[in-house]
């Protein structure tokens, strides 16, 4: 059968999202202000930038002539997609955002979406850690998602409060340190 009528991919409704970037069902998506802002700078950036640059290459490609041992053609043809791919994903992840300011907070005794949060465990190593959503979570970075177990597990604590984290490993005991909010 011919390439052009074979389906390239599945259009399912999960493919755009990555693996661990799901949200629970029934909950909203969560994001701070940035990282609303840097989600919707990367979509502004592949519609108005990456994506023509690459659909010129791909045309190039394409008039150089026989394209199944083109690999310009081929590596755009690919990378069109993984630019579309994105570019739902970012477009269907900013429609359901709902943009939460922690700067706006006004209960700053407690744990609440977007608070920085120092504490320690009961092996004495200590941790601070931001509150975000799950498409700005970098926990390498210091920021968890909302969704995780540690942020559950601080959420609405207040400082010198201890609280418990279950996790596979076993249960830890965590004492909150302090908590702050953006200006």
């Amino acid at each position: 059968m011919n390439k052009a009528f074979v389906k390239e991919t599945s259009q399912d409704e999960d493919e755009d999202i990555p693996v661990g970037l799901t949200l629970p069902a029934g909950t909203k998506n969560y994001l701070t202000p940035g990282g609303y802002a840097a989600m919707r700078n990367e979509l502004q950036h592949l519609m108005n930038e990456e994506r023509p640059a690459m659909v010129q290459v791909v045309s190039w490609a394409a008039s150089n002539g026989d394209r199944s041992e083109n690999g310009d053609y081929l590596y755009g043809k690919k990378r069109l997609r993984e630019i579309d791919r994105r570019m739902r994903f970012l477009t269907k992840r900013l429609g359901i955002a709902e943009v939460v300011d922690p700067a706006l907070q006004t209960n700053r005794d407690q744990v609440f979406f977007g608070a920085t949060v120092h504490y320690v465990d009961k092996a004495g190593q200590t941790y601070r850690v931001t509150i975000v959503g799950v498409d700005e979570a970098e926990p390498l970075n210091g920021k968890i998602s909302w969704i995780s177990p540690v942020a559950r597990a601080l959420n609405k604590a207040k400082e010198g409060d201890t609280v418990i984290l279950r996790t596979p490993a076993g249960i830890d005991e965590l004492d909150i340190l302090e908590i702050t909010y953006p200006a």
